[in-house]
C-alpha cells in the first residue's frame, strides 16, 4: 500500500508535467481515498473503464485521456456527471497525463510503441515525432501486416513511396498533421493513430507511406508502462484494462 500523495509525487517526478503546455490538467483530476492498494490503468477514462475499476476494487485509475479538456462544456451533466458520480461514490482517484506521457523517453507512448513494433534505435526526431529503423526492410504491404499483428488492429495505408521500407517515423494518437516532419527527414514511412483527408494527398504527392494504426491502439502502452513502474516502486497491485476502441 502507498499514499495517494507519494504516488502523485513520483509520477510528477518522472513525467515532469510542468514542462508542457497541454490541453487538460495533468496529474490528479478527481480526488479519492488517501491510501492506494490497487491501481487500474487504461487509455481513456470512459464509463466502461471506471466500472471495470470499481469491479476490481481500485483505489486509483490512471489514464492518458482524462477530463476537463480546453474548450469543452464545463457543466457537470449527462455523461460527464455519470462518470464523475461513479468515481466520487466509490472514492476512486482519477489521475491523467496527456502530453507528458506521450513524450517520456522511457514510459512514453512513442518509446513504448517502438518496443511493441520492434523498431531499432528509437530516438526523438523533432517535437513529439520519433524515428528509427526496422530490423529489416519490408515492402509497404508487409509492414502493414506486421503492424496489424503487433497492435491487433489492421492499419489503413495510404501514399506512394519506396518499394522497400526501412527508415520509419511515428507519433502516437492524432498526429497525422506531423507527416511533414517525417517527409523533411527523408523517412520511408510514417505511423500515427488517425488520418485526415489531406493526409492521403500529402503522402501520395510527397512519396511516403502513411499508416493510420489507431489512436487507441498506438496509445495503450505508455500508461501500462507507468502502472508497471508504480507496482515495482511501491508494491501496489497494478492491472491494465483495455476497453477496446476501433478508432
Amino acid at each position: 500500500m502507498a499514499t495517494r500523495d507519494s504516488i502523485l509525487a513520483k509520477l510528477n517526478e518522472w513525467l515532469q508535467p510542468e514542462n508542457f503546455q497541454d490541453y487538460c490538467p495533468n496529474g490528479l483530476q478527481v480526488e479519492g481515498k488517501g491510501d492506494v492498494k490497487t491501481i487500474i490503468t487504461g487509455v481513456t477514462a470512459s464509463r466502461a473503464l471506471i466500472e471495470a475499476a470499481i469491479a476490481a476494487n481500485a483505489d486509483m485509475v490512471i489514464v492518458h485521456h482524462g477530463y476537463f479538456w480546453k474548450g469543452e462544456d464545463q457543466r457537470i451533466q449527462g455523461m460527464k456527471r455519470d462518470r464523475l458520480k461513479l468515481l466520487l461514490d466509490n472514492d476512486i482517484n482519477l489521475v491523467a497525463y496527456h502530453l507528458p506521457l506521450d513524450d517520456h523517453p522511457t514510459y512514453g507512448n512513442n518509446r513504448q510503441l517502438a518496443d511493441v513494433l520492434g523498431i531499432q534505435n528509437p530516438r526523438p526526431l523533432n517535437g513529439l515525432v520519433w524515428e528509427g529503423e526496422l530490423q529489416e526492410a519490408m515492402s509497404p504491404e508487409q509492414l502493414g501486416v506486421y503492424i496489424a499483428g503487433a497492435l491487433h488492429r489492421e492499419p489503413l495505408r495510404v501514399g506512394d513511396g519506396k518499394a522497400d521500407v526501412r527508415k520509419v517515423g511515428w507519433c502516437t494518437g492524432a498526429a497525422q498533421g506531423f507527416i511533414n516532419t517525417a517527409i523533411d527527414a527523408g523517412l520511408d514511412a510514417y505511423i500515427s493513430g488517425e488520418i485526415s483527408e489531406p493526409t492521403t494527398h500529402t503522402a501520395r504527392e510527397c512519396g511516403i507511406h502513411y499508416y493510420s494504426a489507431g489512436h487507441h491502439a498506438t496509445e495503450r502502452y505508455g500508461v501500462k508502462a507507468v502502472g508497471d513502474a508504480l507496482e515495482k516502486e511501491f508494491g501496489v497491485i497494478h492491472r491494465f484494462i483495455d476497453c477496446d476502441n476501433p478508432v
